[in-house]
């Protein structure tokens, strides 16, 4: 089941990049947005492209989510450090125990 979400997930970015790189770039913060004339033309585009870059990302919210779910019941409440033990190397010295 995670790995079809995965997949999923991983399709989504996809299409969620190439929705965003679609759209028409409205910023006029370089001067090189869109004139008047050619934005009242592409308006029903541009809503089609916003909802549907909408419903994507909305998607790949839900899926990011589902996977964190999944993943947090392979985590384990003990620490990495409760689990070494000490090693012991024969040919190292041993260092006497004071009382």
């Amino acid at each position: 089941m995670e790995n079809i979400i995965l997949v999923i997930n991983i399709i989504l970015a996809f299409v969620l990049v190439v929705i965003i790189l679609l759209q028409k770039s409205e910023g006029g913060a370089l001067g090189l947005g869109a004139s008047q004339d050619t934005f009242v033309s592409s308006r029903s585009a541009g809503n089609f492209l916003t909802k549907a870059t909408a419903i994507i990302a909305t998607l790949f919210i839900i899926t990011s989510i589902s996977l964190t779910i999944f993943s947090k019941e392979d985590f384990s409440n003990s620490s990495v450090l409760e689990k070494i033990e000490e090693k012991v190397d024969p040919s190292e010295p041993v260092i006497p125990k004071s009382e």
